[in-house]
């Protein structure tokens, strides 16, 4: 049996459909029918806009979108064709609470995969912070995040007379 992963590589787009089958599941069992149907319309929505603009942004990274004017014009296209058929739907009786529901999903999905991503916070050997009195600060130009320049004059503290 092939996993997921080989069909979703994306881990973003894998929890999402973890998050929106589990979601349309408990609406169809515990909500209204016409929710429930609105909240997997929303979902359908969500997943072919996600992808898209996945796509599209892999292409201007790799620059096979020429320039960000191109990107701009197709996200305007694809913002325009969710715009219709949120309309349509709209129209044709969907509950608004479950499209919006349906087409937030991604929020928590990339979150959680952004949280689960992160590199492990531990202290670096070398790099501890100095005591706030250390002498040590006065060598360190936090504007320009570099070390002093010690025959620059602009970079000098000005005395405070106290």
């Amino acid at each position: 049996m092939a996993s997921v992963s080989k069909w979703i590589p994306d881990p973003i787009e894998r929890m999402n459909l973890a998050l929106s089958a589990s979601a349309v599941a408990a609406s169809f069992a515990l909500a209204p029918p016409r929710f429930a149907a609105s909240l997997a319309i929303g979902v359908l929505f969500e997943v072919a806009n996600f992808r898209a603009l996945r796509r599209a942004t892999r292409r201007l990274f790799t620059r096979e979108l020429t320039g960000g004017v191109a990107w701009a014009g197709l996200f305007a296209v694809r913002f325009a064709l969710l715009g219709v058929a949120l309309y349509l739907a709209l129209d044709a009786g969907a509950n608004p609470a479950g499209l919006v529901l349906g087409l937030s999903l991604i929020v928590p999905a990339s979150v959680w995969v952004a949280w689960q991503s992160q590199p492990p916070v531990a202290p670096m050997p070398g790099n501890e912070v100095p005591a706030p009195d250390d002498p040590s600060w006065d060598d360190w130009n936090p504007w320009l995040a570099c070390p002093r320049d010690p025959d620059d004059t602009s970079q000098v503290k000005p005395e405070v007379d106290a």
